[in-house]
């Protein structure tokens, strides 16, 4: 993997040390993802990096996508006792049982809605009437760790049967599927975002 280039002015969380790091910054936090699998991969991670830092689940990401194959909910949602046991002995993700479990219901839950709704994307972007919220945040420190819509879409998730999915969690996922542009204004990505480029070139 290059080198990311240092010359640019990124959002303070994208750490130059790792470039997995800033490949994710730069080329897919805050695009706006319509794809029902990238949606579901995102919101179990999310809920597996609860407690932990972010960079801990990039550097494992990999490995989810192969223990958790690819993230189709179709299967998660049918892993049994012998499954859940093997995702516990596998030293490439997160070995916790409770966020195991939670993944499994959530796939459950996630099919729900998407039997309710068409699309969990659907669902999802009902909630900004299918447009991203632009925000205009100048530095890391205005940024909030939850909103009234993370609270709303939070609340229901939860009616809905979802765990790991506190606001805080959930307005993370807001940020990182693109649901909301919280580049700050001085990153190279806020106006590529907010024009609709989703690459970094």
């Amino acid at each position: 993997m290059p080198r990311p280039s240092a010359n640019r002015v990124r959002c303070q969380w994208a750490k130059l040390s790792n470039p997995l790091y800033v490949q994710y910054h730069d080329e897919e936090w805050g695009v706006p993802a319509h794809d029902d699998r990238h949606l579901f991969e995102m919101l179990i991670l999310e809920g597996a990096q609860a407690g932990l830092a972010w960079e801990t689940i990039l550097n494992k990401r990999d490995a989810y996508r192969t223990a958790f194959d690819g993230f189709d909910p179709r299967r998660v949602a049918r892993y049994d006792a012998r499954k859940t046991a093997r995702l516990l002995a596998d030293p490439g993700i997160v070995r916790n049982r409770l966020k195991v479990a939670s993944a499994i219901a959530n796939a459950r839950a996630f099919l729900d809605v998407q039997r309710e709704f068409g699309s969990f994307d659907a669902y999802l972007w009902d909630h900004v009437g299918g447009r991203p919220v632009q925000n205009a945040w100048k530095s890391l420190r205005e940024i909030p760790p939850q909103t009234p819509l993370s609270d709303a879409i939070s609340k229901d998730l939860r009616r809905r049967g979802f765990n790991f999915v506190g606001s805080t969690i959930i307005y993370a996922y807001l940020q990182a599927v693109g649901v909301v542009n919280d580049h700050v204004t001085g990153c190279f990505r806020h106006r590529a975002v907010r024009t609709g480029r989703s690459g970094s070139r």
